[in-house]
């Protein structure tokens, strides 16, 4: 269909309107005449022993349309759905592509910014880990990555707050409702930068993915009930945001487990004292390079000096003078 044929078909349309619902269009003023185009280029076809030359093809002005036209049939919408289909197509063949810019090869890109899909991790660095724990995690805690750690809230504690110290980061805990917030504010964690849900219920699955977009450490406990495809769509979520990502409970697929073999504790003498150290056995697996098995010895709290309990070290006791006996003189 040409530019006249759709013109003509808009004005017979806007005609049936007018007849219908009585509304008036305000005419345009009418547009000069249309000058004959011509177009010179047009080669004549000749004899073989003559020569192609230039000719003029006047193409003629299109007639000018009715002022007033009268009520004109409109097709049924069947119709018209396939004329606008037919129309459509036209106009998409007729319109030439846009160009689009294709650098030269060698030529210099600084003013183009390539695109980007998710989160690139390297731009992140790893969050660090208590000193004790380097041997296990010498990487720290990389960015994207899921560890497990059983057997021990004390360590998760000192683990979040390794973390969350040196660059102010955030961490949430869901589904750990035994979790103790004094504990955890004389372990080091700031409190004013975690978030903690103790009881998520059904929507553990969306609670857990909405803090893994804007947390950087997020702890599941074992009150976070989650089926495996849950887990699995969360470890991708992680990945794909730059969290890190710790379970209190056993978690398949973790790229590092931390498991708790045993431990004791010290402090307590014969009838006095106080609990002051645990020391803890732990073993490490997983995936990767944590799939060699290797232990270690800690003894919380991990930093020299400090007391689980705020309580200050007792003193060592004085070694006891030697008592020599009596001897009778003279």
């Amino acid at each position: 269909m040409s530019h006249e044929d759709r013109i003509a078909r808009a004005r017979a349309a806007l005609a049936h309107a007018e007849l219908r619902t009585g509304a008036r269009v305000v005419r345009p003023a009418p547009a000069a005449p249309a000058v004959p185009v011509v177009s010179v280029g047009a080669t004549a076809l000749a004899a073989p022993d003559r020569e192609a030359r230039p000719v003029a093809v006047v193409t003629p002005a299109p007639a000018p349309a009715a002022d007033r036209p009268g009520p004109v049939a409109v097709p049924d919408r069947a119709d018209r759905n396939d004329q606008a289909g037919r129309d459509d197509r036209a106009d998409r063949v007729d319109r030439p592509a846009r160009p689009v810019a294709v650098p030269a090869p060698g030529a210099p890109t600084s003013g183009v910014r390539p695109a980007r899909g998710p989160l690139l991790l390297t731009d992140r660095p790893p969050l660090a880990v208590p000193p004790a724990l380097t041997p296990l995690l010498p990487d720290g805690l990389r960015r994207g990555s899921t560890t497990a750690v059983l057997g021990s809230t004390s360590l998760v504690l000192a683990m979040i707050a390794a973390a969350c110290t040196a660059r102010e980061a955030w961490a949430a805990v869901v589904g750990q409702p035994s979790l103790g917030l004094l504990a955890a504010a004389q372990t080091g964690v700031a409190l004013e930068r975690l978030a903690v849900v103790p009881r998520p219920g059904v929507e553990a699955p969306t609670v857990v993915a909405a803090l893994l977009d804007g947390i950087d450490v997020v702890v599941v406990g074992p009150g976070a009930h989650l089926a495996d495809a849950d887990r699995r769509r969360l470890m991708a979520r992680a990945r794909d945001r730059g969290s890190v990502l710790l379970s209190t409970a056993p978690w398949p697929g973790a790229g590092t487990v931390l498991t708790v073999e045993g431990g004791r504790w010290s402090g307590v003498g014969e009838g006095d004292g106080r609990l002051r150290a645990h020391e803890l056995h732990l073993t490490r697996t997983g995936r990767g390079s944590a799939g060699q098995a290797q232990d270690l010895r800690v003894v919380l709290p991990l930093e020299v000096g400090t007391d689980p309990y705020g309580i200050p070290a007792a003193p060592a006791p004085a070694p006891a003078a030697r008592r020599t006996g009596l001897r009778l003189v003279g």
